[in-house]
This record gives structure tokens, sequence and C-alpha cells, in this order.
């Protein structure tokens, strides 16, 4: 069953994946019917989060005991850095929108400013916790292979949501 769905989710970030590397090889990429939806980079997102999951429950060889608490607890850590995104976009926003006002309220700006290293701070403590969960339950070669596993995933996940941005553009 593990295997079944692994090969669909491989599949679905492939579909997205191969008309933008086959652009970039020089190829055309095979022609899209009318019909067909097209992946938008949140969908790659999710899809990508589900194969991660997988890839880290094979890399790790975490065991079937292990497993139910890693899925949450990484759940909880990929949950957490997705709400402090949003929320520090939010910041940004409302800095942004205040900077390019004519005449900028100084007091506002600081608040924001105060607000925004406030959440950065209240980040890195949540990521921190969500990170000790998930140690209690690895070794400490599954801990060091973790780390090293989230830096190629994250790698491999802004490149694949680049090409879906690159495939969902407009043709001029």
């Amino acid at each position: 069953m593990r295997a079944i769905r692994s090969v669909l989710v491989v599949g679905a970030i492939c579909a997205v994946a191969v008309p933008a590397s086959a652009q970039r090889a020089g190829r055309a990429a095979p022609p899209v019917a009318q019909d067909e939806v097209t992946v938008t980079p949140a969908e790659v997102q999710r899809m990508f989060d589900s194969y991660a999951l997988m890839q880290a429950q094979e890399q790790l060889k975490i065991d079937e005991n292990q497993f139910p608490q890693f899925l949450t607890r990484f759940k909880a850590l990929q949950d957490i850095r997705r709400q402090l995104q949003q929320q520090r976009a939010r910041r940004l926003n409302a800095l942004r929108g205040l900077v390019n006002q004519p005449q900028a309220d100084e007091a506002a700006i600081r608040e924001q400013l105060k607000g925004l290293q406030e959440l950065d701070a209240r980040g890195d403590a949540d990521i921190k916790k969500a990170y000790d969960a998930i140690d209690q339950i690895l070794d400490v070669r599954q801990q060091a292979k973790f780390r090293i596993f989230e830096e190629v995933m994250e790698r491999r996940k802004l490149e694949l949501v680049t090409r879906a941005r690159q495939a969902n553009r407009p043709k001029l």
C-alpha cells in the first residue's frame, strides 16, 4: 500500500516537474489538453508534504511503532512553519502598507516592527519545541539524518514550486 501511495505522489510531482525540465533542456514540453487541470503551487506543496513524510520514514528507517508518533509530530512541525510563514507575510504586508503611505506613522511602524520581532522569537521557540518533540522518538543518528533530510527536501520543494509557477504562467 505504501509503495502505491509513493508512486502516486511521485507521479503527481513529476507531472509538474517534467514539462518544466523539458523546456529548460531546450525541448518543447508536451502539449497540455484544454480540459487538463493545472496543478497550483499550493497543491504541489501538499503533495510534497506527503512525499516528504514517506521519504522520511524510509530514509530515517522509522519502524511501524515509531511512525504514528513521528507522523503527528512531523505534521505539527510543518503546520507551525506554515502558520509562521503566513503570519509573517501578513505582518510584512501591513508594514509595507505603512511605509508606502505618504505620511508614515512612525508609532504604527514601530508597533509592526515590534510585532514582527515577537513573532520571530515566538516562532523560533515553537519550532524548537516541535524539533524537541520529534527528537524524543528518534535516536541520535536519526535526528542527524532528519536535519540533513529536511534541508534536501526543502531544496527539492522550492525547485518544484518554482517549476509549478513557471508552468502556470500564461504563454506570451
